[in-house]
């Protein structure tokens, strides 16, 4: 784990002010897709911007794929999908090497997770060993099959969907794996105006089909390191520790510091998007409950969204 303290004489090359207008175009396009959920694409903007992975958990129908295919749509991105079953390998997801009986060498075919954003479609319908086929390219970003390691592209994020209306056909995902997802998001239902307005879109042929690019995978990088040096004040930090201290207390399992981490990569990122270039509280608690109550376990009746809101509640702000 890195430091995120951003308090350093680093020269991004670019402006808080231009990755809020990044954003701006980036959200606008998605718009042209995606009907009624303008806080959710902002939501995925921060996490593919604060080098983050996304949870989108939900009923079926809802724009899940088609939201993931716009973002890199826009930033003119590879896309790659992987639907999730329970005959799905480990290999069908990182790739596998294969024997050129031309050649008589092995050649690595790379499997759907070299793209610079990967959708995970229904990831709780496969079981845990090809869950975790995930886990090291989410934290490390690279794949070691056969000994042999390859790195993702560079922006790599994942956007996985979770089935949560068939608890009897799905597997729960391991705690490692999500700790390894920044932000856990719902879309919802749209409301009539807005499903009408949907309706209206897709009548003849779909938005995507016509939606061009606002943005390149290397804005997307530069962006990115911007980020990385919005400065984090001590008082803002002391504040993260003092609330992942209250949800350990208040919970069987509490916020890892992995998940201090992601919530101060987020909060950098928020901040960007508002056109600053340094946190404030305010971030922090915009971000908190979506960045952290995914990984919070109980044992009362409270939820892990409770248990955020009473630490954000009853923790001070210096």
């Amino acid at each position: 784990m890195t430091d995120v303290h951003a308090d350093s004489d680093f020269d991004p090359g670019q402006s808080a002010e231009t990755v809020s207008d990044l954003a701006t175009r980036i959200s606008e396009n998605v718009e042209r897709v995606i009907v009624g959920h303008h806080d959710a694409i902002e939501d995925i903007i921060v996490t593919l911007f604060a080098r983050g992975h996304l949870l989108l958990e939900d009923v079926p129908g809802v724009g899940k794929t088609m939201l993931a295919r716009a973002i890199a749509t826009s930033i003119e991105g590879s896309f790659e999908r992987i639907q999730f079953t329970p005959d799905l390998l480990p290999s069908d997801v990182t790739g596998v090497n294969v024997f050129n009986q031309q050649t008589s060498e092995f050649e690595f075919r790379e499997g759907p997770v070299f793209g610079n954003v990967v959708l995970g479609d229904e990831i709780n319908r496969a079981p845990p060993k090809t869950q975790a086929a995930l886990l090291e390219v989410m934290e490390e970003l690279q794949v070691t099959v056969d000994g042999v390691t390859r790195r993702v592209p560079d922006p790599f994020t994942v956007i996985a969907t979770q089935n949560d209306v068939e608890p009897d056909r799905t597997y729960d995902l391991p705690l490692a794996e999500l700790d390894r997802f920044m932000k856990k998001i719902h879309l919802g239902y749209p409301n009539e105006a807005e499903e009408t307005e949907l309706l209206g879109r897709v009548a003849g042929h779909h938005p995507i089909e016509s939606l061009e690019p606002v943005a390149t995978a290397a804005d997307v990088r530069d962006a990115r390191e911007t980020i990385v040096a919005v400065t984090v004040s001590e008082p803002v930090r002391r504040y993260v520790s003092r609330l992942a201290a209250d949800t350990r207390e208040r919970a069987h399992l509490g916020v890892s510091p992995r998940g201090s981490i992601a919530l101060i990569r987020a909060a950098q990122a928020r901040a960007a998007l508002d056109a600053r270039d340094y946190v404030v509280p305010d971030d922090i608690q915009r971000e908190v409950q979506s960045v952290w109550a995914h990984r919070i376990r109980t044992t009362g009746g409270d939820s892990g969204s409770e248990v955020v809101e009473r630490a954000v509640e009853y923790t001070p702000v210096e």
